[in-house]
């Protein structure tokens, strides 16, 4: 691996607004700000578009910065705005009509990602924010892999170490206070490094912001590797670690999580899981935990599992679910690759890889769990459910034929990550061709984008959304190629 050390910076080493949704009504939205300054440092004011002010909040203060919230709500119109500092920002916040939602994932890459020239990085980011200045986006849904933290490996010579070692060192190796300090700063200052780029802070100061992690935000594979591994006094720390960090700067909360200190729309108030329930006038998104108690043989836990049915049977009638699992539901027929790689000793390397997919052999039972209650969610309280998804860094989607109602999957990945070789997508393409259809009677089949030939389309690209006279539909930006025609939802 060739890490590259995040070293934020910006003019005043102040960063942010960084803006994240909260839900809303019919008259108002909630929304919480993320602002990071030197500590000592005097922040600008902040107001509302009625001109009062919102005193900030100390979340955490950290290796010299101090982590501060606002929270407030804007009236649910068209002119809504917030004002920090000389700067003033627009907000779409009505969501009682027509309205536009951007999904993106994978903002980042294993290697070299700090080192792109950022107007090649972000080229999509420029372009959602040409999408935002046309037709403004309500919310930006963020699917995982908001950063590339895998150079955590490198950030202390007691984790190399520890990299390098043999199993039973490993094991005996406790995880010390300057390991935790060198760890989690680097987390901190990683986020900081990507969401301080100019083309990026420019969309999360204009739309809030719903996020949930995947492994690249801890480090790759996180959940799927061995048991001994994750149990480990080193390993658990880093997760320690990579919790608090996501907790600040993908829920704008405080690290040391509680019933009392956590937002209300976090699922188990105890913080085991942090999955999560927004709702808005006619629409509620839910975005499960996919990495807070994974292990190689469970993908979302006990405390998710216990959570997620009654948040998914108490939305409100007639709402729109939009649901994203940070590794898609509906995917190729992994079972084989397995079993190829089982027999080649030298191939194992990758079996975290795929063990992090839904439809890996070691995960059957608990995805069709996970359909089922799609289902039964789907067609017992008659709601339409749309999954999103990212992670495979390819655009692709799926629909699972439920007894009533057809479920659509939609997957884009990634907004930043380089694309696969065109072979890698025409591999995928040929295991979604054997299919996998886990639920007797009810496929679940992958998909050409509206246009495409291909199952899989190996470029970068980023999703949107938008509901218009009750209607919803999906477009596909993809790099190079552009804009995919409606897809009815």
């Amino acid at each position: 691996m060739t890490a590259s050390t995040p070293s934020p910076s910006t003019d005043t080493d102040l960063f942010g607004p960084f803006l994240f949704a909260r839900g809303g009504t019919g008259q108002i939205s909630r929304i919480a700000a993320l602002v990071v300054a030197p500590e000592g440092l005097d922040i600008p004011e902040f107001r509302t578009d009625s001109g009062q002010p919102v005193l900030p909040e100390l979340l955490a203060t950290l290796y010299g910065r101090c982590y501060w919230r606002f929270e407030f709500e804007l009236p649910a119109n068209a002119g809504a705005c917030y004002h920090f500092g000389s700067e003033t920002y627009s907000v779409c916040t009505d969501f009682t009509g027509d309205l536009r939602i951007g999904f993106v994932s994978c903002n980042g890459q294993e290697d070299g990602d700090l080192d792109r020239p950022l107007e090649d990085r972000n080229a999509l980011w420029i372009d959602l924010a040409r999408q935002h200045q046309d037709r403004p986006f309500a919310l930006l849904l963020h699917g995982g892999d908001q950063i590339y933290a895998d150079g955590v490996w490198e950030c202390h010579p007691g984790i190399i170490a520890w990299d390098k070692a043999r199993r039973r060192q490993k094991l005996a190796t406790a995880f010390t206070e300057d390991m935790r300090d060198a760890v989690l700063k680097f987390y901190l200052d990683h986020y900081l490094a990507i969401y301080g780029q100019p083309q990026i802070s420019h969309m999360l100061a204009r739309v809030p912001s719903l996020m949930m992690w995947d492994d690249h935000d801890i480090f790759d594979g996180w959940g799927s590797h061995k048991k001994w591994f994750q149990g480990s006094q080193v390993a658990r720390g880093m997760f320690a670690c990579a919790r608090a960090a996501f907790c600040l700067m993908q829920l704008a909360t405080s690290p040391d999580t509680g019933p009392k200190t956590l937002p209300a729309m976090v699922l188990d108030r105890d913080g085991r899981s942090l999955g999560w329930r927004v709702d808005y006038p006619g629409l509620s998104l839910i975005a499960p935990d996919l990495r807070s108690e994974r292990t190689p043989n469970d993908i979302i836990g006990d405390h998710g599992w216990r959570d997620l049915p009654g948040a998914l049977e108490t939305i409100p009638d007639g709402n729109r679910i939009l649901l994203m699992s940070s590794v898609p539901v509906i995917g190729p027929r992994l079972s084989l690759v397995e079993m190829f790689l089982h027999l080649l000793p030298s191939a194992q390397k990758y079996e975290d890889d795929l063990r992090d997919q839904w439809q890996s052999r070691w995960h059957r039972r608990e995805w069709c769990r996970f359909l089922e209650l799609l289902e039964r969610i789907a067609n017992d309280h008659d709601h339409e459910i749309t999954l999103l998804s990212g992670e495979i860094h390819v655009a692709t989607r799926g629909t699972f034929e439920t007894a009533g109602k057809t479920l659509h999957q939609l997957v884009a990945s990634g907004i930043s990550h380089t694309a696969p070789p065109v072979m890698f997508a025409r591999v995928l393409g040929l295991l979604a061709w054997i299919g996998d259809h886990p639920l007797p009677d009810r496929p679940t089949r992958l998909k050409p984008l509206p246009g495409r030939k291909g199952t899989y389309c190996a470029a970068r690209n980023y999703l949107t959304l938008a509901r218009k006279n009750e209607r919803w539909d999906a477009n596909w930006h993809l790099e190079g190629i552009g804009e995919t025609p409606d897809l009815t939802i």
